[in-house]
């Protein structure tokens, strides 16, 4: 079962850091064996990418990314192609944009990347998350509630960047729910239920613990990534893509 990490991996980026860890752990704990490859922003982009040939696709962290045309390339093929889909803190904003610019048909951009345009999909948080922790309450009955099991919890974020609330009413209207708040309404999850598995939080459990353990989210997109190896949907037999797998340090 391969999936694909896309993020331009950096060693100064701790959940990047976390994902060989977490990768083992899976194996260990869960009995999933993940064959994940780095794939950099820049090679995501168009059919040299190759990504509707993994079983999964997961969106880390690390924006600005290197290629945003190549973020929202990844997440575009995740969505089409039914492949099982998490996106994290920088995932979760470039899947926002994906289906913004894609689905509803939106010319927004985000503030991080395009500070000069006219209407911005993804703006500064009023409070910055670098390095907090913050309750995250989850909509019941949603993909994230029976994921965790509970209706609140507390996740380590490290972002600046979340949804305009302005474009949530059209976003929601074309099919995305937003099953996960901070307090103050503030969106924190997005999922699209009409999908095998797409499910992105501005929050990184890959930050949890102390990476022995998977985060119940991260088991959760390695058991959909597992059902639709089984099945046969997203084989890789033969893929010479040019990602670095996930434990190659070069």
């Amino acid at each position: 079962m391969r999936i694909a990490l896309v993020a331009d991996r950096s060693p100064g980026v701790r959940s990047h850091v976390r994902v060989p860890l977490l990768v083992e752990a899976l194996r260990e704990r869960e009995g999933v064996a993940l064959d994940a490859y780095w794939i950099p922003t820049a090679d995501a982009a168009g059919d040299a990418g190759g990504l509707e040939r993994f079983d999964g696709i997961w969106m880390l962290p690390g924006s600005p990314y290197r290629s945003e045309e190549g973020a929202v390339a990844a997440a575009r093929t995740a969505r089409e192609h039914g492949i099982p889909f998490l996106g994290t803190c920088g995932g979760f904003q470039h899947m926002l944009l994906e289906f913004a610019r894609h689905v509803c048909g939106l010319e927004v951009a985000h503030a991080e990347n395009e500070p000069g345009a006219r209407e911005f999909l993804l703006t500064p948080l009023a409070c910055s998350l670098a390095g907090h922790e913050e309750v995250v309450r989850l909509s019941a009955g949603s993909l994230i509630e029976r994921i965790m099991g509970v209706r609140s919890s507390v996740e380590a974020y490290n972002c600046s960047y979340g949804l305009n609330p302005g474009y949530r009413r059209l976003l929601e209207e074309r099919g995305l729910v937003f099953s996960g708040h901070a307090d103050d309404g503030a969106v924190r999850v997005a999922e699209l239920p009409s999908h095998p598995f797409f499910l992105a939080t501005l929050f990184q459990p890959e930050l949890s613990g102390d990476g022995r353990r998977a985060h119940p989210v991260i088991a959760a997109f390695a058991a959909a990534v597992a059902a639709r190896a089984g099945s046969g949907g997203g084989r890789v037999a033969g893929w010479q893509g040019r990602g670095a797998p996930c434990g190659d340090v070069s």
